[in-house]
Formats: C-alpha cells, structure tokens, sequence
C-alpha cells in the first residue's frame, strides 16, 4: 500500500488560488439558483444588473410557483389544472407523477375528514392504478392505514408522516423538478450538485491523502495528521 501524502495548507491554499472561476460563471450558478428556487423577481433584477440571459421564459418561473403554492396548501386540483394549462404532455407522459399527485389528493380527503369522498375517490382513481404497479399499489395501502387510526399522532411514523407539511412540499419538490425538465432546465440547483461532488472529491482524496477539508461554515481548515500532531505537541509544551 503506497505510503500517504500530506497536502499543508499553505500548499492546498495556493492550488485552489490557481483555479480559474471566471465571474461569468459565478453569475450563471446565480441565476439558476434564483430560476430553480423561483425567485422571479430576483431573476429578473438579476438578469439585467449582471447582464446574464435567463435559461428560461420569466413567466414559466412564475408558473411554477403558483403551482407549487397551490399544492402546499393543499389543492392539488388547482395545481394539476395549471400543469395542464402550462404543458399537459407532463402529466401525459409521467405516470408516476400523477399517481403522486392523486396520492395528496387522497391524503387531503382524509386529513380534513371526507372519509366517503376518500374511499370512493381511492377506489375509482388510485385502486386501478394500484393493479399496474405494485410500488403504487404499496403507496396506496399505505395511504389508506391512515383511516385505521383516530389521529395522526396514534399511528406509526411511516403513517403519519403523509399528514405532515413535508409530504406536501415532497409532492410539490416533484412536480417542480417535472416542470424544469419539460422545459429542458436542470432539477436541482448546480450549487447543490457541486457541494456533492465536493463531498465526493473530498472522500476519495482522503484515502489517499491528508489535506484542508472544506468546513462551509467556518471556512478552510487543516486536518492533515502532521498539523494536527504538531498542535497537540505544541499545547503540550505549554
């Protein structure tokens, strides 16, 4: 096994001072953290102080979030009749989706105590979509052992957690991502994508190698094993 290296900090420093990351660049991850995240107004300003062109129409972002509003308060039928409105070959050609979509639809029925509108709806809407899919079908099941259960507090967490604001703003996470694609627009955030890949970097390299690892929220900080003995020793003689 080849012996590790040890990357100081000055040195690790110096390299990253060498990378070349234009302004343009930093402008362009800007903008589509504002586009993504959906930030119209910001977007917009945006565009024109840093002269950067949007990757998509301004009015799409805000269709977006009227969309999403629609569903994390709930009404998940206004937010299907503007996916349509926006572009129905979305729901058309993404079958997974609009189960999830009736899903919350189901779970709405329930959370607000429509106990015969959420069988019926369940059995006409969701049970035949259930028979195609057996991930579907588990979801469904899922969804109906809310009924077993007086409140959401009494059943398991697996259970209870579709009553929660996080299962909405889930559906909502998805139906976003749908939209971006359709308009041949990244889902996630290349902030996001690039802290990824730097967690993945910084594990490979450590394999290998004692260096800086990034803290992002104290900044550049040296773990290299010679650095860190040498401090021990130092407070030692102190």
């Amino acid at each position: 096994m080849p012996p590790r290296t040890t990357i100081r900090k000055e040195e690790w420093e110096r390299r990253l001072r060498e990378v070349q990351v234009t302004k343009d660049d930093l402008n362009r991850l800007i903008m589509d953290y504002l586009v993504i995240e959906g930030y119209k107004s910001a977007a917009e300003e945006f565009s024109d102080e840093a002269n950067v062109p949007p990757p998509v129409d301004f009015e799409s972002i805000e269709s977006r979030m009227v969309i999403r509003e629609a569903l994390q308060r709930g009404d998940i039928e206004e937010a299907i009749s503007r996916m349509n409105d926006l572009n129905p070959e979305i729901l058309d050609t993404n079958p997974a989706l609009y189960f999830h979509l009736q899903q919350q639809k189901l779970i709405e029925h329930i959370r607000h105590g429509r106990i015969t509108e959420a069988l019926k709806f369940a059995q006409d809407e969701l049970a035949p979509r259930g028979e195609e899919s057996p991930e579907f079908l588990a979801e469904l099941e899922r969804t109906m052992a809310l009924l077993a259960f007086d409140s959401s507090s009494s059943a398991p967490p697996a259970i209870s957690e579709l009553l929660s604001p996080a299962q909405r703003m889930k559906t909502a996470g998805e139906v976003n991502a749908a939209i971006l694609e359709s308009l041949s627009q990244g889902k996630e955030v290349k902030l996001v994508q690039l802290l990824k890949l730097l967690c993945w970097s910084e594990g490979m390299l450590a394999e290998r190698a004692d260096f800086p690892k990034i803290d992002l929220q104290e900044g550049l900080v040296a773990t290299g094993r010679k650095e860190a003995t040498s401090t021990e020793d130092s407070s030692m003689r102190e």
